[in-house]
């Protein structure tokens, strides 16, 4: 999944403030998640001396976010509605930025009450939490791959984390008698991605994977 980035031309609308209007949540949901992921970036934005620099890891995540739960509105997580939403955020930012988006940011935690959950809990099911959290971190993994100068650090945290749960992983699957590489398999880690993906913040919901999972890899 690419992810959108808030062009330095368009910040300075967002600075200046100049020709703002009132700015409404979109009636589709695509287009909500898009506004609110434009929102989350420009208002982490808006406090840099840097326009061009890539945002903090945990902003990201936040303005990531919004993609990821309008994916996870069904029981799976559905990448092509991701991929939607991050295709709709460019095309929105213009208007957004350009107008009053402050005032959308209240409305965008009302209508994504996760993006506010700092502090997750993962699943009781630890089978389902080491699917979720492998799930999570190698989404995110693949999203921000490209920037890897700025977020590699990290990245290799959730790389190591995986590596280690693979063979617990597999095991979980074979006492189902699912093969790895199967349709059922798939599901079952776009499922558990949804559950995380609504459990909170991305970036807070790995940190509590980390915790669980980590070194340790309990």
């Amino acid at each position: 999944m690419r992810v959108a980035i808030i062009t330095p031309a368009l910040l300075g609308l967002v600075l200046s403030g100049c020709g703002q209007k009132q700015l409404a949540l979109p009636d589709d949901p695509i287009d909500r998640a898009a506004t609110c992921g434009v929102v989350a970036a420009a208002g982490a934005r808006a406090g840099t001396s840097n326009i061009a620099a890539p945002l903090p890891f945990e902003q990201q995540g936040k303005t990531m976010h919004y993609a990821m739960l309008e994916a996870s509105e069904g029981k799976a997580f559905d990448t092509t509605r991701a991929a939607a939403v991050v295709d709709r955020m460019p095309q929105l930012e213009g208007n957004i930025t350009g107008g009053k988006w402050q005032e959308l940011a209240k409305p965008c935690a009302d209508a994504y009450p996760a993006t506010q959950i700092a502090t997750p809990t993962l699943p009781a099911d630890t089978a389902l939490a080491r699917r979720g959290c492998y799930a999570l971190g190698a989404f995110l993994a693949r999203a921000l791959g490209s920037q890897d100068a700025a977020y590699g650090d990290r990245l290799t945290e959730y790389g190591k984390m995986n590596r280690a749960l693979d063979p617990k992983l597999g095991a979980d699957l074979a006492a189902k008698g699912i093969k790895s590489d199967s349709d059922q398999a798939t599901e079952l880690r776009n499922t558990a991605l949804a559950t995380m993906v609504k459990a909170g913040q991305p970036m807070a919901v790995m940190t509590s994977c980390l915790e669980k999972f980590g070194d340790k890899a309990a």
